[in-house]
């Protein structure tokens, strides 16, 4: 009996073990259809999934539940503001606070990306800065409502300092900064009224 070369049990034992991964694989597919994906999906070169992405309302971000947005603090201090009317304020301070992180965050985030697209794609760099833009100034509002709720706990001191955050924020040419600046000379934290009164005419 002539012997067998070595190499070809070796190639016996690939070919077995080829057979039985392609048996294990066609059982597997089935969990593939369970998960919703077909089984004989194209390749990936042929799906654009991530240019489809932007329009698909499946989006997880995209959703109004989502708290990471600038809807997610709009709850938060809609949440609030039910708090104060029924005046339970440590739970309108509890919502204004996560509000102003919540919206400084996304500020951050879309400021980030604006900055890193810049000389690259100006659509890019528009959209993210609004979005930044509009970001810090519902948080600007959510500081000054909670600087209110300090004032309707009597807690003068911690209402100051988010009042000049505001106004470094935003300016005190616009509305909400002399909003802020008009609640610190209330407190009798400044002395000098502003915008200046109009002269009496003679």
């Amino acid at each position: 009996m002539p012997s067998v070369p070595p190499f070809v049990f070796r190639y016996g034992s690939i070919l077995a073990l080829a057979c039985a991964l392609t048996a294990s694989f066609s059982l597997t597919q089935p969990s593939w259809a369970a998960l919703g994906i077909p089984a004989n999906a194209p390749p990936a070169a042929s799906a654009p999934l991530l240019a489809q992405t932007p329009n698909s309302d499946l989006r997880p971000l995209a959703q109004g539940s989502s708290l990471l947005s600038v809807e997610g603090g709009r709850r938060l201090m809609e949440e609030a503001e039910r708090a104060v009317s029924a005046q339970d304020y440590n739970k309108a301070e509890e919502k204004l606070q996560s509000a102003r992180q919540v919206l400084n965050q996304v500020s951050n985030f879309y400021g980030d990306l604006a900055g890193a697209f810049s000389g690259i794609d100006s659509r890019v760099v528009t959209s993210q800065r609004d979005k930044a833009v509009a970001s810090a100034q519902m948080r600007d509002e959510a500081t000054f409502r909670l600087a209110l709720v300090h004032r309707a706990k009597n807690q003068p001191d911690l209402a100051v300092p988010l009042l000049v955050q505001i106004i470094r924020s935003q300016n005190p040419t616009q509305d909400l900064g002399k909003r802020a600046y008009q609640q610190l000379l209330e407190l009798g934290f400044v002395d000098i009224q502003y915008p200046r009164s109009a002269s009496p005419t003679p």
